[in-house]
């Protein structure tokens, strides 16, 4: 029977020792947040496990040390300080494999799960609106139920719908959800857009992220046709295609005439468009980020960004050295899953080079010990380096990796030995530092 109240007294339902689901992204239900919060003089030991969220952390201060902990599958940009201070764990973890944690036989069952939805429709049926990724699960399996019924939540059609009388607390609010503004794409990114678009045949499904070059993308291929949606994600990016006809999803092998995510990020414009639209599919990770459904597609094309590929292909796209930044996510997922695909191009997309923050340089000793690291030139590093920065993680091997995309070109590296890598990777570095590359690739005996 569903509890009707406010936020205070349905986060009552929450007990020390408890482990608590937050849902993510465009829903993170920032109300029940605050009433815990509110209750933490009372309560120890309360773990709070999420994929990344918006707005305030505050559970993350250091004063709730013993209160509450912090569980990130993914860090988002308002875990990252806590992450890399220890105020927070971070599980490197495949998207797909998360829901799997949640079982009551998982790794990671939940005591308690904290959800935003649209309110009931006529049969008493909830939606998880933009994200239904992990969320079905944590509430498939919760044994308690929290619930913020918001009519601004759109209601989506897929998998995500939960029937009321599965929650335990309802707690009416009428707030905006969250909301991520596009940045217009620069020069550098419209180029690794041209690029990238030239893998990309007509019919093909893609699969892309949120970001300045996933939209150039989409910008250089609104000359394409018949394209497809299935992806983790998607953004304000795909709207102009699907209203120019660009995106159909006619040539899909299965969900043909359907758009299928996981969850979406962006405008309130965005957020409309899923709203009760019937090309728009919402599913969970393990369908849309499971390798299996992933193959089916004739010409995937999947898009990734990465922070650093070293000169064997090796992708680290979750630290920056030691420190953490993103997440393992459902990179390897879509990687994986376009390789296996017939005619499918894993991609990883970035710029060259990257700015270093003054004082942020590493050492004359550091770099004496490592030799296959570079020095930045004029505060700028190259993202093509001979080894990862000691600490990074290898979020892709390089026995994944197919292509690579810069500003400077395409390297494609699938069945290519290791010199063969190395040159290629070289052509498409920055120019600026390509003779050091060489040199550093003799160094490491990749080149002989």
């Amino acid at each position: 029977m569903t509890t009707w109240c406010d936020a205070a007294t349905a986060v009552q339902a929450v007990s020390s020792g408890d482990r608590v689901f937050i849902h993510g992204a465009c829903m993170t239900p920032g109300p029940l947040i605050d009433a815990l919060v509110a209750r933490g003089d009372e309560l120890f030991d309360v773990e709070l496990t999420h994929l990344h969220t918006y707005g305030p952390v505050a559970y993350t201060d250091e004063k709730w040390r013993g209160h509450f902990s912090t569980r990130a599958l993914f860090v988002g940009e308002n875990m990252r300080q806590a992450a890399n201070n220890g105020r927070a764990s971070y599980t490197p973890v495949f998207l797909s494999d998360i829901p799997a944690l949640f079982e009551p036989s998982g790794s990671l069952p939940i005591d308690v799960a904290f959800i935003q939805v649209s309110p009931p429709d006529s049969h008493g049926y909830c939606s998880l609106g933009a994200s239904v990724d992990v969320a079905l699960a944590a509430t498939s399996h919760a044994r308690v139920v929290v619930a913020l019924i918001n009519p601004r939540a759109p209601r989506t059609h897929g998998s995500g719908f939960v029937h009321i009388s599965t929650i335990d607390y309802a707690v009416e609010w009428d707030g905006p959800l969250y909301e991520v503004m596009r940045r217009r794409p620069d020069e550098v990114q419209l180029q690794i857009g041209r690029h990238v678009a030239s893998l990309i045949e007509d019919g093909a499904t893609l699969q892309l992220g949120i970001g300045a070059i996933p939209d150039a993308v989409l910008q250089a291929i609104s000359d394409h046709r018949a394209l497809g949606v299935h992806t983790e994600m998607f953004s304000d990016g795909i709207l102009d295609l699907v209203e120019r006809g660009v995106i159909t999803g006619e040539k899909k092998i299965i969900d043909r005439d359907k758009i299928v995510a996981s969850f979406v990020v962006g405008s309130r414009r965005l957020l409309d468009f899923i709203d009760d639209n019937p090309t728009v599919e919402m599913r969970p990770a393990d369908y849309t980020n499971n390798t299996a459904t992933i193959r089916q597609f004739e010409r995937m094309a999947t898009i990734n960004s990465a922070l650093q590929v070293d000169l064997t292909g090796q992708v680290c796209a979750e630290s920056i050295g030691t420190r953490f930044y993103s997440g393992v996510g459902g990179q390897m997922d879509f990687m994986r899953g376009a390789a296996l695909a017939k005619r499918g191009r894993p991609i990883i997309a970035l710029p060259a080079t990257a700015r270093v923050p003054r004082g942020n340089e590493l050492s004359a000793a550091v770099l004496d010990t490592l030799p296959g690291l570079l020095k930045p030139i004029d505060n700028v590093a190259s993202r093509i380096v001979p080894i990862l920065t000691p600490g990074a993680a290898v979020t892709t091997s390089r026995a994944h990796v197919h292509y690579v995309v810069t500003e400077y070109g395409v390297a494609a590296l699938h069945g290519r030995d290791l010199a063969e890598r190395a040159r290629s990777l070289i052509s498409i570095a920055a120019p600026q530092f390509r003779e050091e590359l060489e040199r550093a690739a003799y160094n490491l005996h990749l080149l002989n």
